[in-house]
């Protein structure tokens, strides 16, 4: 049966004049802006195909766009005018149904945002289908997800369950919110199975074991911690249900109490309502066919573009299971780390702890070391990792469904999940740590590695676990703090050598010189402070000066830039910034700020109304709070901070960097303070007002010997200048109109070239002293019993057997995202970190080879991983089995491919797996 298509809508087809493209692409741009600015939870997304979106973008000749038009960015370089597209044809986002309810529509399971669709706002779509009609209607969600719940998420994918009726054994399935309630959950079970709510219990069925759902019936599936594909049971009260059901009594009570056995899989199996036919998945590149997330292959040839060399151990492909690659290039490299694959595939089942309630009870171990045990079983087909995958969303239910996560994240959960289930300490004692207060080094950290090992041993501690000292120092009182901690892995940071050009407005206080318009170059992911010290060189600015940055909005200033450490992530292309000359500034000071303002004529009812409106830029100056300030000392100031801008100054000195400096003018001609005399009607004093703490207009133009007061709790004064016609004649103000944007005109930057980083100097960069930036990270002093800004120095203490290096490829600023392709100089024989370690007692070289890597290619939302491993057997496995020992494999999913060293290093390098050398050849497999 044809799936339902939803028609063109009334209006268009009775023949109303299609919009413009420019005007569908202003009135898609502006309804975007808007709709992003005001997310939030509850709110409406639709699902469009990405290919009638494209089709759209081209119509509307989308490389005119600017970037506005986020998250869904219109970002088509290649654009190009068009056809108009016919109808929005959503049907190959979905599986074919029998049934003419669009809101029943199942979407393919292995969809990828940006790739085989894009989510728009409520008012984009109704605007979209108002024009070209189509359908079906894919409405979705907007939900708090995350480890914090407070990060929006369109929920795409709804709970798909699986519904055991008990005892009659009827099987159902039903999508519903992990967001809605136990509750809800119970009415459409009853809906379901046409039950009444005091005929039922309903229990969550994980490994066939009955779970009880929380007794509050208002808390989330999510908070119950029901995943994907999860079996619910209900159980039915038999004595209710004959009276109201079979008043005869005509069937038996005799039901089978246990429900009847199914071939599906229990957490991850085949939906009833689903097909087995599949849109392609990104994840599979280099055409590979996409196998379905819910056909259990353990047994079965899976068809694919290169088979795995199956008859070979350790050289089996794990399936994808629907965007699973960051799940399986991770697991790929944990069982050929020798350590672990030895560890599980010996008897391991004694260290399962089983009553951890921070572990799984043994679960994640036991089906972590199945998996490893099938992958080393020679002669094996491709896996598919569905049971283990369903064991991880359980402890970390992040992982669970078919999104794309971060290989990295999974990694560190999965490290930290086996630790759990196979620590050796069945009750962990109460151990307060002591300061070091002086004690030698070696003696405290001796004493923190013993009371971590009292509380946490196990193969992963064993294995994968270091110590790094970690040295705070108060910035007030000078205390300083030394504890030593374990670490799993290392994040290094990438300096990025990408740079960026800022173009920054400077102004003098002291009227000594002109405005002058700086361009620098500084490095794009730089602070304030980088930004500061580049126009400080420009400008040749003084040993007793600073320069005080803002960003200038509507001609007022919106923000000071106080804090060095922001960074410059924050500043967009098109927004102005000034950067005041001032005096180093001391106790008691606060900044006076000018506004100028232009003459602003309105009609009124026929009237005209005189008023001002904010014009150019502000002008500031430093002023005491401890001193008594009058209102002619303002005026002084103000006539001061204006000097400059005088038209008739007779002589001008050059300065060597081109800034214009003003020099007194001549006996001879007439001074600047009678010719504001003359501009200002004979009262001799400029036009300023000034707005005091408690709101009032001040008229600085009398009273010359009155005080202003000034409290020390305001940052700023604000002051006031009417600019007359008269008094423009005098000034040149131009100087104060054209405040340039940061980046002249949007012009895009040229691109970087990119130079290639070192590992050593990224791992420099890890260890450098920094201070704690943010409000969260500030330490609280124990000796001055405030939270401090501190200053905070990593260094290496213990190094483990496996170190893992993580590369920090990927940061987040306001809703972008960005990946960083720098390529990373990492060694493979000899990676040296003796040097790097703070304990000099140690003198043992600390050489590490490199065994396997996990590669991210692509952007952040849509790319795939792979792994690169050596694998590296002992001999009895090479005789055994023919295989060269000491060879480089790449491992994408189910293909698996011997490369050639020199294939190894790229920018795609994300997480590395480093091993100590050691002389003893038994440590191989």
């Amino acid at each position: 049966m044809t799936p339902f298509v939803e028609p063109r809508p009334p209006s268009l087809a009775q023949g109303r004049a299609w919009p413009t493209p420019e005007e569908e692409r202003l009135k898609i741009r502006d309804m975007s802006l808007a709709a992003e600015s005001q997310s939030k939870e509850g709110d409406t997304f639709y699902i469009i195909t990405q290919r009638w979106w494209q089709n759209w973008l081209d119509y509307v000749n989308q490389d005119q766009l600017n970037d506005g038009l986020s998250p869904h960015s219109l970002d088509s370089a290649d654009a190009c005018v068009s056809k108009r597209p016919s109808n929005i044809d959503n049907k190959v986002l979905i599986y074919e149904s029998t049934t003419s309810d669009c809101s029943a529509a199942e979407l393919h399971d292995t969809l990828v945002e940006g790739r085989d669709y894009v989510l728009l706002p409520e008012e984009v779509w109704n605007q979209l289908y108002s024009w070209y009609g189509g359908g079906p209607t894919l409405a979705r969600k907007v939900i708090n997800s995350g480890l914090s719940q407070m990060e929006l998420a369109v929920e795409v994918y709804p709970l798909h369950l699986e519904l055991l009726l008990k005892p009659k054994g009827d099987r159902s399935t039903i999508r519903i919110s992990k967001k809605e309630t136990i509750r809800e959950l119970y009415r459409r079970v009853c809906e379901i199975f046409d039950l009444d709510p005091e005929q039922i219990r309903i229990y969550d069925f994980y490994g066939q074991k009955k779970h009880s759902l929380p007794m509050d019936l208002d808390k989330t599936l999510d908070d119950a911690n029901i995943q994907m594909d999860q079996e619910i049971l209900v159980e039915v009260n038999m004595t209710n249900y004959v009276k109201n059901n079979d008043p005869v009594g005509k069937q038996s009570n005799s039901f089978l109490l246990e429900p009847s056995k199914s071939g599906l899989s229990i957490a991850g199996g085949l939906s009833a309502t689903k097909g087995v036919s599949k849109i392609g998945n990104m994840d599979l590149s280099q055409g590979q066919n996409q196998v379905s997330p819910h056909r259990e292959s353990n047994n079965v040839q899976e068809s694919s573009g290169v088979t795995t060399r199956s008859a070979t151990a350790g050289l089996t492909g794990l399936l994808n299971l629907g965007n699973t690659c960051y799940m399986n290039s991770a697991i790929q490299c944990l069982v050929h780390t020798p350590e672990f694959a030895r560890y599980f595939r010996e008897d391991y089942f004694g260290e399962i702890n089983w009553q951890n309630p921070m572990g799984m009870v043994g679960e994640l171990a036991l089906s972590f070391g199945e998996l490893l045990r099938k992958i080393w079983a020679a002669g094996r087909t491709p896996i598919a990792p569905r049971p283990f995958k369903t064991k991880l969303a359980r402890f970390a239910p992040q992982f669970s469904g078919y999104n794309q996560h971060d290989s990295q994240e999974l990694l560190a959960f999965l490290l930290d999940g086996l630790h759990e289930d196979l620590n050796r300490v069945k009750d962990k004692p109460y151990i307060l740590s002591k300061d070091a207060n002086g004690r030698p080094d070696e003696e405290v950290a001796d004493e923190y590695w013993a009371n971590h090992k009292a509380r946490n041993d196990s193969i992963i501690v064993d294995v994968c676990q270091g110590q790094y000292k970690s040295t705070l120092v108060c910035p007030v009182c000078a205390k300083v703090s030394v504890t030593f901690d374990p670490f799993m892995y290392l994040s290094l940071p990438l300096q990025s050598t990408a740079t960026r050009p800022l173009t920054v407005t400077i102004f003098s206080s002291d009227g000594s010189l002109l405005p002058n318009v700086c361009t620098v170059t500084i490095p794009k992911q730089g602070r304030c402070r980088d930004l500061i010290q580049a126009l400080s060189a420009v400008c040749s600015l003084k040993p007793h000066e600073k320069l005080l940055l803002a960003e200038i909005q509507n001609n007022l200033i919106h923000r000071f830039f106080e804090d060095p450490l922001t960074s410059l992530s924050s500043i967009k292309d098109e927004d102005h910034l000034a950067a005041y000359r001032i005096p180093q500034p001391a106790k008691g000071i606060i900044f006076l700020q000018l506004i100028h303002r232009l003459e602003d004529k309105e009609t009124v009812n026929a009237q005209s109304v005189k008023g001002w409106k904010p014009y150019g830029t502000p002008l500031v100056s430093p002023i005491s709070c401890d001193d008594v300030t009058t209102r002619g000392d303002v005026q002084s100031m103000v006539r001061t901070m204006l000097s400059p801008l005088l038209k008739h100054r007779e002589k001008y000195d050059m300065s060597e960097n081109g800034i214009l400096s003003a020099v007194e003018p001549s006996s001879e001609s007439s001074s600047w303070t009678e010719r504001i005399n003359d501009a200002t009607h004979g009262t001799g004093k400029l036009p300023l007002h000034l707005v005091d703490e408690n709101n009032v207009c001040i008229d600085l133009s009398v009273g010359e010997e009155k005080p202003i007061k000034i409290s020390s709790s305001s940052k700023s004064l604000l002051v006031f200048i009417n600019w007359s016609k008269e008094l423009l004649e005098e000034y040149d103000t131009s100087y104060l109109e054209s405040l340039p944007e940061v980046c002249k005109n949007g012009l895009p930057a040229k691109k970087a070239r990119t130079e290639p980083l070192s590992l050593y100097s990224c791992l420099e960069a890890f260890l450098r002293e920094e201070p704690l930036v943010s409000e969260p990270d500030m330490w609280k002093c124990p000796q001055c019993k405030e939270r401090r800004q501190a200053s905070k120095k990593l260094d290496l203490w213990r190094l483990p057997k496996v170190l893992v290096i993580h590369l920090k490829r990927f940061s987040y600023n306001r809703s972008i995202k960005h990946k960083l392709d720098t390529f990373v100089n990492f060694p493979i024989y000899d990676l040296d970190i003796t040097k790097y370690i703070a304990n000099k007692n140690n003198s043992d070289p600390q050489l590490y080879e490199l065994y396997a890597l996990i590669n991210h290619y692509g952007s952040m939302g849509s790319g795939h991983y792979t792994a690169h491993i050596k694998v590296n057997l002992s001999s009895f496995y090479n005789i055994m089995l023919l295989l060269d020992e000491n060879r480089w494999y790449s491992f994408d999913d189910n293909h698996i491919s011997a490369i050639g060293e020199d294939e190894v290093k790229t920018n795609a390098a994300y997480v590395l797996f480093y091993r100590r050398k050691k002389e003893d050849a038994s440590e191989n497999i």
